[in-house]
């Protein structure tokens, strides 16, 4: 059985106050987005990600 994982990333920010997208914040270094995709390559090598 194959796993597909979609991760809905889509998201102006505007609540954060920031031009920039919520999933483009960086955490230690590194964009939000980037943690979401790693872990669900690790389970999965068939993800799709949601921008708009």
């Amino acid at each position: 059985m194959s796993l597909s994982i979609v991760i809905l990333a889509a998201g102006k920010g505007s609540r954060m106050k920031s031009p920039k997208a919520k999933v483009l914040h960086e955490i230690c270094g590194r964009e939000m987005l980037y943690y979401s995709i790693k872990a669900a390559r690790e389970i999965s090598d068939d993800v799709i990600v949601v921008v708009a």
